[in-house]
């Protein structure tokens, strides 16, 4: 610390890059920093540091770990309240740039795997990224020791050195309520749970805080779907409405909340925080939001159970297009899907393509089959779950042919749920669509693929340039890979950490041997065994900014990557 000092005083008024000369570890008395990155002017990517605070002196028992859910849910706990601490402490170490910065990677409302918070049988390290201060070009070293020396000592006694064992057991209590109704739903074979009282509805379209106002209404369960779920540390289970596997469609008028219903079921595939809303909304992890998404690259996907008979016979087993249409692009996103091991689709016909989810008896009538390339999804979906037992919630309000394939339906009501699955079969059997099925019995198989080694090529001109920007995009080399329409990305660390992923796929050539399923189960495995941090250049020290993806999103990524290529 007093080293630490003396150099920041040598250094005051030098040029910005002496700043280089602080790099290395510095012991204070309660914790030791570690200076891994130098930033290289006041206006580039914040300067990235380390925090290693020894367990013995924090309340962190080992007992909360016991499990992967707990760990990641302590991690959270304390990410957070670093995060306020930060937000609460006086930082006036201005500057130029971003002179004065401190920050972590603070979590949203879902609780996720990330690399900001770090536990060890022995320590607790605490990620962050700071700004050193500067005027112009010019180190401000007095700055930078209130920075370094007051600030961040400050920041550790306002959190961890001060974080109750009451807030830490809440965050584990819940968590194992969460993992006891995942449990719960594999055993007795769930797609999803809503739990009475959840609150859906959201602040707005880019806000994922619940909505409160006195118009809000609580989720209230349908009385044949009611399931009880005994969860530990309360003597009462947990009640709410527990779908089955299968085919569920969700109808209702419109603004009449089946979309939300949808979103916040997308969403259940994370943990959520206290106090959500829907911290009682889970969903089965493998379970796929689709959409059409018009212009997007396919590479080699057989698409034939969906599209076949392309005019001037152009094949559909191993389907490519630089450009592709509504119901093609949701075609091949579904079988990507099922590629990367999804257990469950979600659709909501509103994102969907018309021509692609129907086509009714009087446009059968009119184009016959040998001249429509598309099998419509409605006669697809029931032989998805026989073959591949793979499950759909489909949103659906515009078609009442989807009656005649559903296990389960819901109306949505003034956003409550009514199950009206017997009234549904009723209406199917008295007034029927008498439209021919199409596509054949089965569903077909889901072919594997081997993307060539030259897929991933990250060098701009003569370096390698893979950077994510914000949620939605990646730069990887000469080439933008756009997930605009991956909906189920909520936070802009699980893309850097698919970039991140990519680059490390690419140096260590796994591409040409192994088929992108197996590279996924293998990416997966790693992250279980070794960590985020494994796939980054300096995983001893600061791991970046990484929150852990679904390998479905990682496959997301790959696949629209327009330099991808396939092994023939």
């Amino acid at each position: 610390m007093q080293h630490l000092q003396q150099l920041l005083q040598r250094i005051d008024g030098k040029g910005y890059k002496a700043y280089k000369d602080i790099r290395g570890s510095y012991r204070f008395n309660d914790f030791t920093l570690h200076i891994d990155y130098v930033q290289g002017d006041p206006f580039a990517s914040p300067s990235k540091i380390r925090m290693a605070i020894p367990r013995t002196k924090t309340i962190l028992k080992q007992e909360w770990e016991s499990t992967s859910a707990r760990k990641t849910s302590v991690e959270d706990t304390i990410a957070r309240i670093v995060a306020q601490a930060i937000n609460n402490t006086d930082q006036r170490a201005g500057g130029t740039g971003k002179s004065g910065l401190i920050s972590i990677d603070q979590p949203g409302q879902e609780v996720l795997q990330r690399t900001a918070v770090q536990l060890t049988p022995d320590t607790v390290t605490i990620c962050l990224s700071i700004g050193l201060p500067a005027k112009g070009r010019s180190v401000l070293g007095r700055q930078a020791q209130k920075m370094l020396l007051s600030i961040l000592p400050q920041i550790l006694k306002d959190s961890i050195f001060s974080i109750t064992e009451k807030t830490i057991w809440n965050a584990v209590v819940l968590s194992d309520q969460q993992l006891a109704i995942r449990e719960y739903m594999k055993a007795n074979k769930l797609v999803t749970f809503v739990a009475n009282g959840a609150i859906l509805p959201r602040e707005s379209g880019i806000s994922n805080r619940p909505l409160k106002t006195k118009e809000v209404i609580p989720f209230e369960t349908p009385e044949s779907l009611k399931v009880a779920i005994p969860v530990p540390h309360q003597e009462e289970p947990v009640l709410g409405m527990g779908i089955k596997e299968g085919i569920t469609l969700i109808v209702g008028g419109g603004y009449h909340g089946k979309s939300t219903l949808l979103e916040a079921l997308e969403r259940g595939v994370y943990n959520h925080i206290k106090g959500d809303g829907r911290e009682f909304v889970l969903t089965d992890p493998g379970a796929m939001k689709v959409r059409a998404e018009d212009g997007r690259k396919i590479t080699d996907v057989d698409i034939s159970p969906f599209i076949q008979n392309l005019p001037f016979g152009k094949t559909t087993t191993s389907f490519t297009s630089e450009d592709a249409s509504g119901s093609t692009s949701q075609a091949a996103t579904i079988i990507e899907s099922l590629e990367a091991g999804a257990t469950a689709l979600l659709i909501d016909e509103d994102t969907s393509a018309t021509n692609f989810m129907i086509r009714d008896r009087r446009m059968q009538q009119l184009v016959s089959k040998d001249k429509e390339p598309i099998t419509p999804f409605i006669d697809k979906v029931r032989q998805l779950y026989e073959d591949h037992r793979v499950s759909t919630i489909l949103v659906m309000g515009g078609s009442g042919d989807y009656f005649e394939v559903a296990d389960t339906v819901l109306l949505m009501d003034q956003y409550r749920p009514f199950d009206v699955t017997t009234d549904a079969r009723k209406i199917a059997k008295e007034s029927v669509a008498d439209r021919k099925k199409e596509g054949g019995t089965h569903f077909g198989k889901i072919q594997k693929r081997i993307p060539h080694p030259e897929s991933l090529d990250s060098r701009k001109g003569k370096r390698s340039k893979v950077t994510a920007r914000g949620l939605y995009s990646i730069q990887y080399g000469k080439v933008d890979i756009k997930i605009d329409y991956v909906e189920q990305l909520t936070d802009p660390s699980q893309t850097r950490a698919i970039a991140e992923i990519l680059f490390y796929l690419e140096k260590k050539k796994w591409f040409g041997r192994l088929s992108i399923g197996e590279i996924l189960q293998k990416v997966d495995r790693q992250i279980n065994e070794e960590g985020l941090s494994s796939f980054t250049d300096f995983p001893n020290q600061h791991p970046g900014d990484l929150v852990r993806p679904r390998m479905l999103e990682l496959a997301s990524a790959l696949n629209r990557l327009r330099t991808l290529a396939i092994r023939k």
